[in-house]
């Protein structure tokens, strides 16, 4: 055979043609890391995140009639129908432990993107590392909004934080006293990491512009042995809503010190964590009759939209529980890094985050009562609206906003 210049030219285009094409059959598998507490304290919540995950993870991967991204077909269409594979690890509540299980993830199980974290305070690291390697992340369940304000390429929340939570439930009173209901006095109770920071600075500013006296602002060790004396400290001040940012096992021994020391709060507006999980309503639900809590996901959206009961369906055969707050974020974090993976065409880091960045998915295609999915320049948000939900005869129902609510409040608490 005479090899000719046209022969050359010719195989050299094909080559460049075929490059791509070689490269995306080449992708049969994206690797994705998810890092949780799977041990210590807060293991049930990366058990939980697990299964929301994975709940994700099969509606991709196989073929579902849903209108939700990637769920009709197997696989990512944009990388050949490649399949996502998770690699999952434990940070155990542990910054550090989170930098260097994140550091693992990237640099020896070669993930192409990662999503985490449950503590906000964890979350710091993770994406610190994630920045440094320029691997993008998600940031499915951390409500702080400092988060978001450090200047990082590769950071990115879907969901909402704790300063459109607050304002939500600054909404829900201002429209509860123009109704005729007493609400002047407030008393705020919240850890002393990130989360809890955070969650009362935002408080505090909007009680100030909206004209509510804080009568007490007790921060507490996370994870304290006793709460006695804070409890007794609430209790002195009376104020007409107990506003908690708290973990689980936190949220626990308050509520049942609350109990031994005779302190029933006329309400409880509570910054979800603790307050949205399982664990806690199974340990003392039977006191806490009527409380408040902020959220994302309303079970209640089924009834409009009968695809978010038969996914929450999925979930529950896996975990045994409905979807709350933190597991909707959960699942729709995955959903969200699959999309742009796909629309990047490509696991390369610069590739996928600035798919992200291009982000624009409509609130009916997602489990949530959102506008719509859309990051700013900072990788945040702005279109997740936040619900209300109330615990009324052993389970959530949505009393806030309007649009969205199938109950009015039961106030006082019962």
């Amino acid at each position: 055979m005479n090899i000719t210049r046209r022969n050359v030219l010719l195989g050299a285009t094909a080559a460049a043609a075929l490059a791509p094409i070689a490269s995306r059959a080449q992708t049969s598998e994206v690797v994705i890391g998810v890092i949780y507490p799977f041990s210590g304290a807060s293991a049930q919540q990366g058990v939980d995140a697990q299964k929301a995950y994975e709940t994700a993870l099969e509606i991709i991967n196989k073929d579902y009639d849903f209108d939700l991204p990637l769920a009709k077909g197997e696989g990512l269409p944009g990388l050949g129908g490649a399949k996502i594979r998770l690699v999952f690890a434990d940070h155990q509540s542990d910054p550090q432990k989170g930098r260097a299980e994140t550091e693992r993830l990237i640099t020896q199980e070669k993930v192409c993107a990662v999503i985490g974290t449950y503590q906000s305070a964890v979350a710091v690291t993770v994406s610190q590392v994630c920045e440094r390697y320029q691997t993008p992340f998600i940031s499915a369940d951390n409500s702080s909004p400092s988060l978001h304000r450090r200047g990082l390429k590769y950071y990115f929340r879907a969901a909402p934080h704790d300063e459109m939570y607050s304002q939500a439930m600054f909404d829900f009173f201002d429209a509860m006293k123009k109704k005729g209901t007493k609400i002047e006095t407030l008393a705020l109770f919240h850890e002393d990491t990130i989360f809890g920071t955070d969650s009362a600075n935002a408080q505090t500013k909007l009680a100030g512009e909206r004209g509510y006296k804080i009568v007490a602002d007790i921060k507490y060790r996370s994870n304290s042995p006793s709460l006695s004396s804070e409890v007794q400290q609430l209790k002195a001040a009376n104020a007409d809503v107990l506003m908690p940012s708290s973990y689980t096992t936190d949220g626990i021994l308050l509520v049942k010190t609350m109990a031994e020391l005779g302190y029933k709060p006329n309400a409880i507006v509570a910054q979800d964590a603790g307050f949205s999980e399982k664990a806690l309503y199974d340990a003392v639900g039977d006191k806490l009759g009527g409380v408040i809590s902020r959220g994302t996901f309303s079970l209640d959206l089924a009834a409009k939209r009968p695809m978010v009961g038969k996914v929450n369906a999925m979930f529950k055969e896996k975990s045994g529980k409905d979807f709350n707050d933190l597991t909707s974020r959960q699942f729709m974090g995955l959903i969200v890094m699959a999309e742009a993976i796909n629309r990047a065409k490509s696991t390369e880091g610069e590739k996928i985050r600035d798919a992200l960045a291009a982000t624009d998915i409509a609130g009916e295609q997602t489990i949530m009562p959102w506008k719509r999915i859309k990051f700013d320049d900072l990788g945040q948000n702005n279109d997740a609206d936040p619900v209300l939900l109330q615990y009324i005869g052993g389970k959530f129902v949505t009393i806030s906003p309007p649009q969205a609510a199938v109950a009015e409040a039961t106030w006082p608490m019962t």
